[in-house]
């Protein structure tokens, strides 16, 4: 019996911490991993780009409009990505802009993610009329194209920043409250939820202590996947003139002032939109690898 509890003993000891087992199954997939390293690079331009970026975001150069790459004839050092229509250096408007793409990205994410859990708790634990109430108006919210409500949303509130996250965050929070519910359906019928609500726990201890953590793995997931989301539907409300408004240098919007120079320079628009491929194509990737590190029915034995 000894010899039995001391070989346990040493297993639990040997089994690694959860942070360990995470980044074991996360690195396995390799694409997550390069997704991580450029989801870090744009982190930290987003967070010290107004100190990184070589010029101010809004100032005018107007001796040099329209100035090329660089590498290009005609390019300088002075601005190594080339100048806008109106003389803004590329390389600092695509520096500050990551700050507001991140901004979008994280204020999206936390406002629907935190509305779509408590609302997905409630259906989970309500009664069945109650339920069916919740659940058709997120049917109704999901028929409609998300850019096309989202459209409708700003142009009610009024075309800024603001406005197009939260019309973006009300879009998206029809799948927080669905997978929140499925998840809540599924826990609520195992056993330590019985055991819990038998020695007394009230529903709300229920919803929020017992069932919740153990629901986190497919929320975390959507979390990330709704942060390029966000950042895609922010570009495109910013390119149709009804996100971020000028000179905000957001991504979205700088597409949208140069799409008339798409033939003569073809910075103005590659750039921007090479920013907002590459980032959400790493975060995409760190979202796979999410999706594998935290679902236990994908992880090898």
């Amino acid at each position: 019996m000894d010899d039995a509890l001391s070989a346990e003993a040493e297993m639990v000891h040997a089994r690694p911490g959860r942070l360990r087992e995470f980044w074991f199954y996360f690195r396995e997939n390799r694409g997550a991993v390069i997704g991580l390293w450029i989801f870090a690079v744009f982190a930290f331009l987003a967070l010290f780009g107004p100190w990184i970026a070589p010029h101010d975001a809004t100032q005018q150069f107007r001796a040099a409009t329209l100035q090329p790459p660089v590498w290009q004839d005609g390019g300088t050092w002075s601005h190594i990505l080339g100048t806008d229509p109106l003389g803004r250096d590329m390389l600092s408007r695509l520096i500050v802009g990551a700050r507001y793409s991140f901004f979008v990205g994280i204020v999206v994410v936390s406002i629907a993610a935190s509305g779509g859990i408590i609302v997905g708790l409630i259906s989970g634990f309500a009664p069945k009329w109650l339920d069916s109430i919740i659940m058709r108006i997120m049917d109704i919210i999901l028929a409609f194209p998300s850019l096309l409500l989202a459209l409708v949303l700003v142009a009610i509130l009024g075309p800024s920043l603001t406005n197009a996250m939260i019309a973006i965050a009300i879009v998206l929070q029809p799948h927080y409250v669905r997978l929140t519910r499925a998840s809540v359906l599924s826990e609520r019928q195992k056993d330590y939820v019985t055991s819990a609500r038998v020695v007394g726990a009230g529903t709300l201890r229920l919803m929020v202590v017992t069932v919740l953590p153990n629901c986190l793995a497919p929320i975390i997931v959507q979390a990330a996947l709704s942060f390029s989301t966000a950042i895609l539907d922010a570009a495109a409300l910013g390119f149709l003139g009804m996100g971020a408004q000028p000179p905000t240098p957001e991504w979205g919007t700088m597409l949208a002032e140069a799409r008339e120079f798409i033939l003569r320079a073809w910075w103005v628009v590659t750039f921007p939109g090479l920013a907002i491929l590459v980032t959400v194509l790493a975060i995409n990737l760190m979202g796979d690898g999410l999706r594998d590190a935290l679902d236990p029915k994908l992880k090898r034995s």
